[in-house]
Protein backbone atom coordinates (compact mmCIF):
# COMPACT_ATOMS: atom_id res chain seq x y z
CA UNK A 1 0.00 0.00 0.00
CA UNK A 2 2.97 2.29 0.78
CA UNK A 3 4.91 1.62 -2.63
CA UNK A 4 1.21 2.35 -4.33
CA UNK A 5 1.03 5.85 -2.55
CA UNK A 6 4.79 6.68 -2.90
CA UNK A 7 4.14 5.98 -7.26
CA UNK A 8 1.07 7.98 -7.16
CA UNK A 9 2.72 10.97 -5.21
CA UNK A 10 5.79 10.48 -7.94
CA UNK A 11 3.71 10.52 -10.79
CA UNK A 12 1.68 13.73 -9.48
CA UNK A 13 4.99 15.50 -8.99
CA UNK A 14 6.05 14.53 -12.53
CA UNK A 15 3.31 15.55 -14.25
CA UNK A 16 2.76 18.54 -12.25
CA UNK A 17 6.35 19.82 -12.82
CA UNK A 18 5.67 18.75 -16.56
CA UNK A 19 2.38 21.20 -16.52
CA UNK A 20 4.85 24.05 -15.09
CA UNK A 21 7.58 23.80 -17.69
CA UNK A 22 5.77 22.74 -20.89
CA UNK A 23 2.37 24.37 -20.54
CA UNK A 24 3.85 27.62 -18.58
CA UNK A 25 1.05 26.76 -15.34
CA UNK A 26 1.97 27.85 -12.10
CA UNK A 27 2.43 25.44 -9.92
CA UNK A 28 -0.96 25.75 -7.91
CA UNK A 29 -2.58 25.42 -10.87
CA UNK A 30 -0.12 22.32 -12.33
CA UNK A 31 -0.92 20.49 -8.96
CA UNK A 32 -4.59 20.63 -9.15
CA UNK A 33 -4.82 19.59 -12.86
CA UNK A 34 -2.37 16.70 -11.67
CA UNK A 35 -4.68 15.21 -9.33
CA UNK A 36 -7.59 15.70 -11.69
CA UNK A 37 -5.63 13.54 -14.38
CA UNK A 38 -4.36 10.97 -11.37
CA UNK A 39 -8.46 10.77 -10.30
CA UNK A 40 -9.43 10.38 -14.34
CA UNK A 41 -6.70 7.91 -14.62
CA UNK A 42 -8.18 5.98 -12.24
CA UNK A 43 -11.66 5.69 -13.39
CA UNK A 44 -10.76 5.22 -16.60
CA UNK A 45 -9.30 1.71 -15.42
CA UNK A 46 -12.42 1.15 -13.74
CA UNK A 47 -15.25 1.38 -16.16
CA UNK A 48 -16.79 3.90 -18.31
CA UNK A 49 -16.49 7.37 -17.67
CA UNK A 50 -17.52 10.67 -18.78
CA UNK A 51 -15.53 13.67 -19.23
CA UNK A 52 -14.64 17.00 -20.51
CA UNK A 53 -11.48 17.99 -22.49
CA UNK A 54 -10.42 21.11 -24.90
CA UNK A 55 -10.10 19.98 -28.37
CA UNK A 56 -7.30 21.45 -30.39
CA UNK A 57 -9.43 24.15 -32.44
CA UNK A 58 -11.27 25.27 -29.10
CA UNK A 59 -14.10 23.84 -28.46
CA UNK A 60 -15.37 21.46 -25.84
CA UNK A 61 -15.43 17.92 -26.66
CA UNK A 62 -17.53 15.25 -23.87
CA UNK A 63 -16.30 12.37 -24.19
CA UNK A 64 -17.28 8.62 -22.66
CA UNK A 65 -13.78 6.08 -22.59
CA UNK A 66 -12.25 3.61 -20.67
CA UNK A 67 -9.23 1.78 -19.81
CA UNK A 68 -10.61 -1.40 -18.32
CA UNK A 69 -8.91 -4.54 -19.50
CA UNK A 70 -12.81 -6.44 -20.83
CA UNK A 71 -14.04 -3.05 -22.35
CA UNK A 72 -11.50 -2.55 -24.87
CA UNK A 73 -9.84 -4.51 -27.94
CA UNK A 74 -7.00 -5.97 -28.05
CA UNK A 75 -3.95 -4.34 -29.32
CA UNK A 76 -0.49 -4.99 -29.91
CA UNK A 77 2.57 -3.37 -28.39
CA UNK A 78 4.18 -0.82 -30.96
CA UNK A 79 7.64 -0.49 -29.14
CA UNK A 80 6.56 3.17 -28.81
CA UNK A 81 7.81 5.62 -26.09
CA UNK A 82 4.75 6.70 -23.85
CA UNK A 83 4.17 10.63 -24.15
CA UNK A 84 3.66 11.52 -20.54
CA UNK A 85 1.95 15.25 -22.15
CA UNK A 86 -1.10 13.18 -23.54
CA UNK A 87 -4.03 10.86 -21.73
CA UNK A 88 -4.95 8.10 -24.58
CA UNK A 89 -8.44 6.19 -24.13
CA UNK A 90 -10.68 3.90 -25.63
CA UNK A 91 -13.85 6.25 -27.01
CA UNK A 92 -17.00 4.20 -26.61
CA UNK A 93 -19.28 6.46 -29.06
CA UNK A 94 -16.73 6.37 -31.81
CA UNK A 95 -15.39 2.81 -31.02
CA UNK A 96 -11.61 3.91 -31.20
CA UNK A 97 -8.82 5.17 -29.34
CA UNK A 98 -8.40 9.11 -28.93
CA UNK A 99 -5.86 10.80 -26.91
CA UNK A 100 -5.68 14.79 -26.10
CA UNK A 101 -3.37 17.02 -24.18
CA UNK A 102 -3.42 16.81 -20.15
CA UNK A 103 -2.99 20.94 -20.25
CA UNK A 104 -6.62 20.47 -22.16
CA UNK A 105 -8.24 18.58 -19.40
CA UNK A 106 -11.30 20.27 -17.80
CA UNK A 107 -13.33 17.94 -15.25
CA UNK A 108 -14.97 14.12 -15.48
CA UNK A 109 -18.86 14.62 -15.58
Amino acid sequence: MATNFKNQMRELMNQSWMLVKVYGFSMAEAMKQAWQILKLKAALKNGIVKFFYQKLDGSVRTAWGTLKNGLIPETKSTGHKRNESLITYYDNEKASFRSFKVANFIKIG
